[in-house]
């Protein structure tokens, strides 16, 4: 029933205090979201990342990235799908080998 673990290993963790990266997480974190937001939520990783960089926050592309997906937020895509295939409408069917209705 779940995972066994040792009384002095799950209160060894418990009073750890947290690592640097989760402090740093903390910080970064919401500073992204601000910076995404005031860019009228449309900047992806790249972009979000540049502007991070001018407002004086030193971290990586995929760090932002990281902090990205945990958040959910994601870039605007542009442009549409490109269709190459029309199909046309006064073509034969394949026949229904199955026997469905």
């Amino acid at each position: 029933a779940g995972v066994r673990v040792a009384p002095s290993t799950y209160y060894a963790n418990k009073a750890r205090t947290p690592s640097a990266r989760a402090c740093r997480d903390a910080v970064i974190g919401p500073a992204l979201q601000t910076l995404w937001e005031d860019n009228y939520r449309v900047y992806g990783a790249r972009k979000l990342w540049k502007a991070a960089q001018r407002a004086g926050h030193d971290i990586g592309r995929d760090q932002v990235a990281r902090h990205m997906r945990a958040a959910g937020i994601t870039g605007v895509r542009r442009g549409k799908r490109v269709r190459t295939t029309k199909p046309d409408p006064a073509a034969a069917r394949h026949p229904d080998l199955v026997g469905r209705d």
